[in-house]
């Protein structure tokens, strides 16, 4: 089965559950693919908004109901708590609205402020209007970036399935790569 037919076949599920957890390579590989025809753009959009919202929720519901058990079982999350909580003491609002846009903090974020004093309310409607921006932001990117190649190259079909691969080897590499550069 070629990559193409596993995009076709599988691509939704794929990006939910890549956007569940963070997702921004996926989002641009599918956003690449609704471009080729493989997806449609519209339900990549709605995916990723539902699937970042549920993502995003659940982080803060964890956050609220066991943050400090589950802070001390992961020291990442104690290491990055300190930054989210000075950037929501003084930004609350636009952090909630752009946490998913913050490499790194797509989970610490939404989990730290679960263990504010931030109504569950007002962080679920920043959270859905911060989910909508990015999903309409990041897939269009995918989408346009394929609009550009498809101007330099005019069989880019032939090159289609070696694009999304470089596009998903990128985005494993770059975390990869900070991952390694976070543990030194």
């Amino acid at each position: 089965m070629t990559l193409t037919a596993l995009i076709a076949s599988y691509g939704y599920y794929a990006l939910f559950v890549g956007t569940f957890l963070e997702g921004e390579t996926v989002l641009i590989a599918a956003g690449f693919a609704a471009h080729r025809g493989l997806l449609n753009l519209s339900w990549v959009i709605a995916i990723a908004f539902i699937a970042s919202t549920l993502g995003d929720q659940l982080a803060f519901l964890l956050g609220r109901r066991h943050g400090e058990r589950l802070m001390q079982r992961f020291p990442i999350l104690r290491r990055k708590a300190p930054i989210v909580q000075a950037m929501l003491d003084r930004y609350h609002v636009p952090l909630i609205l752009g946490v998913r846009f913050l490499y790194g903090m797509r989970i610490a974020g939404p989990f730290v402020i679960g263990m504010s004093n931030i109504p569950f309310l007002v962080f679920a409607s920043l959270n859905m209007a911060g989910a909508l921006i990015w999903a309409l932001v990041v897939a269009s990117a995918g989408y346009y970036f394929g609009m550009a190649l498809e101007m330099w190259f005019s069989d880019l079909q032939q090159f289609e399935e070696t694009v999304l691969v470089i596009i998903l080897v990128v985005g494993a590499g770059i975390w990869i790569w900070r991952r390694m550069r976070r543990s030194k």
